[in-house]
């Protein structure tokens, strides 16, 4: 599995990294979106069966203390609460008859659901 090239901004660490799948995917859907200004968000929220689960839109309005780094033409913003309990994951997109679609592999989940989309 190949990853984009990041470029940081600031001195955190990326909290999470695209593939270079994820990366074309997201590009895609951002022209269809026509969005030039759009990044994508990917954030943790209380919820889901195994504790919190993912979410991921796109945004154009950023906070002050949101991580933000790009992949190639895509921006990826992480809240600092989001960040911390992702730090390390990988979101990757797949494109066949079995596990289509975008997953997010977190090294700090001790335990996931059968759906893939929250974690503990």
């Amino acid at each position: 599995m190949t990853t984009a090239t990041t470029v940081s901004i600031g001195r955190k660490p990326s909290p999470v990294t695209l593939t270079d799948a994820a990366t074309a995917k997201v590009a895609d859907l951002l022209k269809e979106e026509d969005g030039s200004d759009l990044a994508l968000r990917v954030a943790v929220r209380p919820g889901g069966c195994s504790g919190y689960s993912y979410e991921m839109f796109f945004d154009s309005e950023f906070a002050e203390d949101d991580i933000v780094r790009s992949f190639g033409t895509v921006r990826v913003v992480v809240d600092p609460e989001s960040a911390e309990l992702i730090k390390g994951a990988t979101l990757d997109y797949k494109d066949g008859l079995q596990e289509a679609g975008f997953h997010i592999t977190n090294p700090n989940a001790t335990r996931t659901c059968g759906c893939g989309s929250s974690f503990s």
